[in-house]
């Protein structure tokens, strides 16, 4: 299909309907109306963040690792992105560890 876009020469991976290239807003609006077709409520590609942060700590990675492929620079941005299953993987962690009712 790219051979007969009209802007087949253009450096750019993704190629826009409209001349224009492939940014933050045409990704929201694509991921918005793929979720929205999928019946999925409430999807921001934000989630998409968290949720690789969550499985990245959840499958015994490391957080200097996550925030190295995340690109994040601060902690802050660690603690943004997994807090909010953080008591999850707190729960699984405890039950790893097996030390019995705590």
């Amino acid at each position: 299909m790219r051979r007969t876009h009209r802007l087949a020469n253009s450096p750019a991976l993704w190629l826009g309907d409209r001349g224009k290239p492939f940014r933050y807003d045409g990704l929201h609006k694509s991921l918005g109306m793929r979720a929205k077709m999928a019946g999925v409520d409430g999807f921001h590609p934000h989630r998409l963040r968290h949720t690789a942060a969550h499985r990245w700590l959840a499958a015994g990675g490391s957080e200097g690792g996550l925030m190295a492929v995340a690109g994040w620079t601060r902690p802050d941005m660690l603690m943004r992105y997994t807090k909010a299953q953080a008591s999850a993987r707190a729960a699984d962690e405890a039950r790893t560890l097996n030390l019995g009712e705590l």
